[in-house]
């Protein structure tokens, strides 16, 4: 097996990024025009990341970003990634996520249609994290220290592995392109 390397994982993230784009975009549109849409799209949301994170892996062994880069996520012995597996990589984001998704939820559910709509985006967002509840702060520090974690474990060890692979027991694999 070839391990995909730092730049090429770097490069399949970026692309998934570009691929969320549109979802991005109607959620900024929405997001402007309905004060409660993050509600109403919270539980869409989590079902769209299970199937992109978790879904996507098992059935095509990688998210779009790593099948445009010919690479596959496999367990650590070059086996097809297993359903577990694939649900225990993306398990540590999807809680975090979801935790920093209800504080702020509960911003919005604590900010007026008339409050929320004289605001700029900028000034909304600031303004929804001081009324989220004071571990909404705690929970983006330990998403930082879980993303930033990823990227240097990856730097750090041979196989280029983060820390969702050794949860899982998988590695990101150069494609075998004569399959």
């Amino acid at each position: 097996m070839v391990y995909a390397g730092f730049w090429r994982r770097l490069g399949a993230y970026l692309i998934d990024i570009i691929v969320l784009l549109p979802l991005f975009g109607i959620n900024y549109y929405f997001g402007e025009h309905y004060r409660l849409f993050a509600l109403y799209q919270f539980v869409p949301g989590l079902i769209i990341g299970l199937w992109f994170s978790v879904y996507l892996v098992f059935k095509y062994g990688g998210t779009p970003g790593k099948l445009l880069l010919n690479t596959r996520i496999a367990m650590i012995d070059g086996s097809p990634i297993t359903a577990k597996a694939a649900i225990l990589r993306y398990s540590v984001l999807f809680i975090l996520s979801i935790i920093s998704s209800v504080a702020l939820l509960s911003g919005y559910l604590n900010m007026s249609d008339e409050v929320y709509f004289s605001l700029s985006y900028m000034d909304r967002a600031k303004k929804l994290v001081e009324l989220a509840p004071s571990w909404y702060g705690f929970t983006t520090i330990l998403i930082n220290i879980w993303v930033w974690g990823e990227f240097v474990t990856m730097l750090f060890n041979k196989k280029r592995r983060a820390v969702h692979d050794f949860i899982a027991g998988t590695v990101v694999v150069k494609k075998d392109v004569t399959a």
